[in-house]
This record gives C-alpha cells, sequence and structure tokens, in this order.
C-alpha cells in the first residue's frame, strides 16, 4: 500500500507542476497582450528551422526567366520570317525599280514607236501593282505565321498551364498548312519568272561584252554584231528599230539605266529565291504545329475516358 501512495502523491506533484508551469506561461502571453494591444491578432508561426529556409538561389532568378522565355521562341519561324521579310523586300523594290528602268530602255533604244510597246507598258504597269499588293500581304501573312508558331511551342504551353485545343483551332492550323504549300509552289514559278529577265540582260550584257574586247575592237565585224530583243516577246515584230547593233549597242550597255536595271533584276531573282527558302522552312514549322495539335487532341481525348 504503502508504494501505491508514494506513486499517486508523485503524480499530483508533477500535475501541480505542470498546472503552475502552464498559468505562468498564460501569464506571460497576458501582459504581453496588455502591453502591446496590436498583437492579439498576430498568428505565431513555427521558426524554420536550417534546413527549411531557403537559399538565395533556390528562388528563380532574372537568369533562370530569361532561359524560360528564350525556350518559349519558336526558332524556326522566326529565322523563316525575317528571311521571308527580307526576299519580299528585295523582290519587290528592286523589282519595282528594274522594270520601270527596262520601260525606260526599250522607249529610248528598242522600240520608238509609243503604239508597239503600249500592251508592254500596261503590262508592266499591272506587274508593280500587283508587287504592292505581294509586299502586304506577306508582311501580314509572316506575322501571323509567326503568331501561330509562338502559340504552339512547347516551352510556352508549360509555361502558360494546361495545354488545350479545339476543333477550330486545328482547322486553322491545317489551313495555314495547306495555304504555306501553295504558296511555296507559286514562289518557285515567280522564282523562275524573275530568272527570264536576268537572262536577257545577261545576254546584252555579254554581247557588249564581245563588242569591247580587244579582237573585235576597232574592226569591221563589230557592226554585224547585234541585239534584237523582238525574238524575247516582249516587242512584236513590227517594232522599230527592234535590233541594236555595234558602238549604239555599246553605248545602251554603258547607260545607267542598263546598269542599275540589270543588277536590280538579280537582287530580285535572289530575293525570290530567299522567299522560296523561307516558305520550304514555313511547311516544315507549320506541318510540326499542326502535328502538334493533333496530337494533343488525341491526348486529351484519352484523359477524358
Amino acid at each position: 500500500m504503502k508504494p501505491a501512495m508514494e506513486t499517486a502523491a508523485e503524480e499530483n506533484t508533477e500535475q501541480s507542476q505542470e498546472r503552475k508551469v502552464n498559468s505562468r506561461a498564460e501569464m506571460e502571453i497576458g501582459r504581453y497582450h496588455w502591453m502591446y494591444p496590436g498583437s492579439k491578432n498576430h498568428q505565431y508561426r513555427p521558426v524554420p528551422t536550417l534546413g527549411d529556409r531557403a537559399g538565395p538561389l533556390s528562388s528563380p532568378g532574372c537568369f533562370e526567366c530569361c532561359i524560360k522565355c528564350l525556350g518559349g521562341v519558336p526558332y524556326a519561324s522566326l529565322v523563316a520570317t525575317i528571311l521571308c521579310f527580307s526576299g519580299v523586300a528585295l523582290f519587290c523594290g528592286c523589282g519595282h525599280v528594274a522594270l520601270a528602268g527596262t520601260v525606260a530602255i526599250l522607249e529610248q533604244h528598242f522600240s520608238t514607236n509609243t503604239s508597239d510597246h503600249a500592251l508592254l507598258s500596261e503590262v508592266i504597269q499591272l506587274m508593280q501593282y500587283v508587287i504592292y499588293g505581294i509586299a502586304s500581304f506577306f508582311f501580314l501573312y509572316g506575322i501571323i505565321l509567326l503568331a501561330e508558331g509562338f502559340y504552339t511551342t512547347s516551352a510556352v504551353k508549360e509555361l502558360h498551364g494546361e495545354f488545350k485545343t479545339t476543333a477550330c483551332g486545328r482547322c486553322i492550323s491545317g489551313m495555314f498548312v495547306f495555304l504555306t504549300y501553295v504558296l511555296g509552289v507559286a514562289w518557285l514559278g515567280v522564282f523562275g519568272f524573275s530568272a527570264v529577265p536576268v537572262f536577257m540582260f545577261y545576254n546584252i550584257w555579254s554581247t557588249c561584252e564581245v563588242i569591247k574586247s580587244p579582237q573585235t575592237n576597232g574592226t569591221s565585224g563589230v557592226e554585224q554584231i547585234c541585239v534584237d530583243v523582238r525574238q524575247y516577246g516582249i516587242i512584236p515584230w513590227n517594232a522599230f528599230p527592234g535590233k541594236i547593233c555595234g558602238s549604239a549597242l555599246e553605248n545602251i550597255c554603258n547607260t545607267n539605266e542598263f546598269y542599275m536595271s540589270y543588277h536590280l533584276f538579280i537582287v530580285a531573282c535572289a530575293g525570290a529565291g530567299a522567299t522560296v527558302i523561307a516558305l520550304l522552312i514555313y511547311m516544315m514549322a507549320t506541318t510540326y504545329n499542326f502535328a502538334v495539335l493533333k496530337f494533343k487532341s488525341r491526348e486529351d481525348c484519352c484523359t477524358k475516358f
């Protein structure tokens, strides 16, 4: 009986000590609230340990954000857009000026009668207006394809959360694929067509170089070296004079109109080639974007069921 009584006494002593500690702690807290009334609504939070404290390198900084943003750039569409803008600008600007110079050369040297080249002048004027439309269309189309590339890049989808696609979005992406393929085939024709005036001017320039060569310069055979532009079909066969020979042809090659038109046609042809390359890159980019949208749509359907 005695050990049991001693054990009960010890338990009572421990409980009384715990009550004293609790009451003393409550008194301290009450005195603190009385001295600082604004601290009653303060929420006490546990102090984090050294393992829980975040270091200065654990939170994403400016460098990490820049890397993440650069990962969301569609570089293929960006390169294609820059190349497309440059190619279209070269083709339209240089082609417009070169066509005007070609009309001036024909009127002054190969077709003095206005009625002989009236149809050609109308066609060239129409082509100049078409050039304005091509420049405006490709400026808008390049921006649209670049925007589509941004919105279908996987890194951007990870940044902006869950990715969702609709049937309308897939149809628009498929339309861009089809339209880009059609424009690519059309620009292959434009590239081939732009090489025709380069070939014509190159023939005239090479003939002038033959006239300037020491073997033929100053001889009687110079006047027998001629260029007949009627054979190219740009002016009718009854146009006068239509054919220029000898020193008169050499004088044409030395004019600023011929020099500028020849080199501008070369630059315009190079611009058309750059546009073709840009459209090929667009084809690959739009096809990949459409495949991503189609794959994501199937993935969403599988997750629903």
